[in-house]
């Protein structure tokens, strides 16, 4: 439709009968979107807009399949990193582009985080240890590993979902999203390592993996705090 006004199209019908897909269901209202003044002015403007979105478009096609050129010898790295929830096809990419796919250069995923810059810092005063600031790292795998944490904290039934929710509560969402791209990049360390997909720890893991008899007293009691009456009664 924008490209038939700036061809010098003005009818409304004829420029709202160009939709496609669910944009035909409001005809009347492009019709009414569409009636009004475009001048040459207005042509010339969108006219260069399209014209610089067409180009954008050409240099992605040109940058794509460059990176699939370069990628394709660690076609399989990227497929197994693309297993880890919240990493897509491009973040695996980017992931193998920055830390590479042998990771005995790190030693361990302990150094591959605290190289990248989420691993919390550490700080001793008195002899207590308190957590500190994280390091700063690749500013690009901070931005991809960003998008797939909070990709991951969208996804259903997860550990890293798990994760974020139990986190965020306390320490809020920008350190949620952090301590979730650590656990990504340590995924990340050991499937590359070992050659092997993602396995999920599962959303219940935190549940199962503290004693369910603590936990079941510690909420009873965060309900009686309440001023309502709990017994607990172990089901068969």
């Amino acid at each position: 439709m924008l490209a038939a006004l700036v061809a010098g199209t003005r009818d409304p019908n004829v420029l709202a009968d160009l939709a496609q897909g669910a944009l035909r269901k409001k005809l009347p209202a492009l019709r009414d979107a569409l009636t009004g003044r475009f001048s040459g002015h207005h042509a010339l403007i969108v006219g260069e807009i399209l014209a610089k979105l067409d180009y954008l478009d050409q240099a992605i096609g040109r940058l794509s399949a460059e990176i699939d050129r370069v990628i394709a010898p660690f076609a399989a790295q990227v497929d197994l990193l693309d297993s880890i929830p919240g990493v897509d096809q491009r973040t695996a990419e980017a992931l193998i582009a920055e830390i590479g796919v042998d990771m005995a250069r790190f030693g361990s995923a302990a150094r591959l985080a605290s190289w990248a810059g989420v691993c919390p810092g550490q700080h001793e005063s008195a002899g207590k240890s308190k957590s500190g600031k994280t390091r700063k790292g690749s500013k690009w795998l901070h931005a991809h590993l960003n998008q797939a944490a909070k990709a991951a904290a969208r996804t259903k039934g997860t550990y890293l979902r798990a994760q974020y929710n139990r986190l965020k509560g306390r320490r809020g969402h920008a350190k949620a999203t952090v301590a979730v791209e650590h656990s990504i990049l340590v995924a990340a360390y050991h499937i590359l390592d070992r050659g092997v997909p993602y396995a999920d720890l599962g959303e219940d893991w935190f549940t199962r993996h503290h004693d369910p008899a603590r936990r079941a007293r510690s909420l009873a009691d965060q309900i009686r705090a309440l001023g309502y009456h709990v017994e607990l009664n172990q089901a068969a």
